[in-house]
């Protein structure tokens, strides 16, 4: 199923996001959004083997991107750890909604393909974050993406089970979603948690997340092009909608 994955369509999908005008040499490359969607929807999708293959492109694109730059090699594997984290932390963060045992098996594909100076050996999470950090920290990136709505679907979440409330405030915002700001921002995890949703086919909370990419300061070209790349990784992979996936509005 690795074969879906092939260089022409990893091109088509990144040539979907809209160019960002400012970005120059190897930002070109690492502010793409394209590689972390794609990484991310091939996983939910249960393409594992797809996953290091949209890396390698990526990793390939920053490689050249940097030579033609003449970028030093301090900065170059720099670049190139960066680029790695993102894609892993995607996963991660895709995986608590598309589930644990999907993301596992794409970050073990992926690091069998990662070279050994890319991978990481340590937690890059702060270990010393105490509960509390993370109640407010969820509760200020919960408000952050939902902004007028975010009383209505917390308090949708808390009606339907206390706990779940909670779990997705504290473990899914505080602490999965809200962590590592500094790899991933906002609106790109609105683009991760799209790209699950899509291929897990869950219509309301799409709708969510396609707006909450729009709150934090996604385009509405962006945002069609988030949704675009993720339909098409996820119908190639076999994944059929029961109803049609929600616009961007």
């Amino acid at each position: 199923m690795a074969n879906l994955a092939t260089r022409e369509f990893l091109n088509h999908l990144k040539s979907l996001y809209p160019q960002v005008a400012s970005a120059t040499g190897s930002a070109v490359v690492l502010n793409n959004p394209w590689y972390i969607i794609a990484a991310v929807a091939f996983g939910s999708s249960n393409i594992p083997d797809a996953v290091p293959i949209v890396f390698t492109h990526a990793l390939e694109d920053l490689k050249k991107v940097q030579t033609e730059h003449s970028v030093d090699k301090e900065t170059a594997h720099k670049e190139q750890l960066r680029l790695a984290r993102r894609v892993r932390e995607a996963v991660l963060k895709g995986g608590l909604l598309c589930g644990a045992s999907r993301a596992i098996n794409s970050l073990i594909a992926l690091h069998a393909a990662t070279p050994e100076d890319l991978c990481d050996t340590e937690t890059i999470r702060d270990q010393n974050v105490t509960m509390e950090e993370y109640v407010q920290n969820g509760e200020k990136l919960f408000r952050a993406m939902y902004r007028d709505t975010a009383d209505n679907v917390q308090g949708l979440l808390d009606k339907v089970y206390p706990d779940m409330g909670w779990f997705s405030r504290v473990v899914g915002y505080g602490i999965t979603y809200g962590s590592t700001g500094d790899l991933l921002s906002q609106v790109e995890v609105s683009y991760i948690l799209v790209a699950a949703l899509i291929s897990m086919d869950t219509p309301r909370q799409i709708a969510w997340h396609l707006a909450n990419a729009q709150h934090g300061g996604a385009t509405l070209q962006e945002a069609q092009a988030i949704r675009q790349i993720t339909m098409e990784v996820a119908e190639k992979s076999g994944i059929r909608w029961k109803e049609a996936v929600p616009n961007v509005n």
